[in-house]
């Protein structure tokens, strides 16, 4: 399913995407399993876009988002086939005010009655995963990779351009201006999460289509969730600029998200309403809470 938490889609954004499950360990000189770096990367790649394409999986779950002067808003979200509805729990770590819990519920109500916004949403999202997926299959090209540390099954490799890429399209110039880590979990080829930074400042279309400026950073890590499944659950972008051809992320973001619970992937608006709502009445009942990393 094409949807928020692609991870090649909001990976390949802002510089693209980055995944550290932490940990300081042995350095992994030997190749794995026999590859080379690049060769590593190549396959695990490969195997998350096969992943994507494949995972039609709906999840309902909590998200945290903060912005710059580090406000936060805490909602339940569930995925459907028409898009992705959410309702507002807590804003600054406290419950809703009464005003705030109308308006909130005034927006709720008009998503499920007339869900042209999430219809929309929804199209862009795809749109933007479809471009990323392209992105992410130059990744093994793009850049030149070498064995960093070794966690257990996890593997560090670090990333610099590869001055003999070529970019074929406005989007892909970020390549060039791009290093960082990602960890790979190498028992289920999958990548887990990838950090970077911006080593100079990146015009796409001579400045026309955007710009991004040197030293911005983003972070992106993705986990199993129940077995075989693997959803975003962390994405931090700090960046200065714009990127025109990318409808739904912005150059500033931080969610964070948890407690993951499969949904029937036939789910109606109306049936999500009740699920949010019901998990909505258990928080004011005092089951809520601050989410973490």
């Amino acid at each position: 399913m094409l949807r928020e938490s692609s991870f090649a889609r909001i990976a390949c954004q802002a510089a693209l995407f980055a995944l550290v499950l932490g940990a300081t360990g042995a350095k992994a000189n030997a190749q794995a399993g026999g590859l080379t770096a690049n060769q590593l990367a190549r396959k695990v790649v490969m195997n998350e876009v096969r992943a994507e394409s494949q995972d039609h999986s709906h999840w309902a779950f909590r998200l945290e988002t903060k912005t710059r002067h580090e406000q936060s808003e805490v909602y339940e979200v569930v995925e459907t086939n028409e898009g992705d509805l959410k309702l507002p729990i807590l804003r600054d770590d406290k419950p809703l005010s009464a005003n705030e819990k109308r308006q909130a519920d005034r927006r709720f109500r008009r998503s499920v009655d007339d869900p042209e916004s999430l219809r929309k949403e929804r199209k862009d999202n795809a749109e933007d995963s479809n471009r990323s997926q392209r992105l992410l299959k130059m990744l093994p090209d793009a850049f030149e990779f070498t064995y960093g540390e070794k966690h257990g099954d996890l593997v560090e490799l670090h990333f610099t351009p590869n001055p003999h890429f070529h970019p074929p399209s406005h989007e892909a110039e970020v390549f060039h201006a791009m290093e960082g880590n990602l960890w790979v979990d190498q028992a289920q080829s999958r990548l887990a999460e990838l950090s970077g930074r911006l080593i100079h400042e990146v015009k796409f279309g001579w400045g026309v289509l955007g710009h991004l400026d040197k030293g911005g950073e983003f972070r992106v890590k993705q986990a199993e969730v129940a077995p075989g499944y693997w959803e975003m659950v962390l994405l931090y972008v700090n960046m200065r600029g714009k990127a025109l051809f990318f409808k739904t992320i912005g150059v500033q973001e931080n969610k964070l998200r948890r407690d993951f619970h499969q949904v029937p992937d036939n789910l109606t608006l109306a049936q999500a309403a009740d699920i949010l709502r019901q998990q909505a009445a258990r928080i004011s009942g005092g089951a809520g809470g601050k989410s973490g990393d």
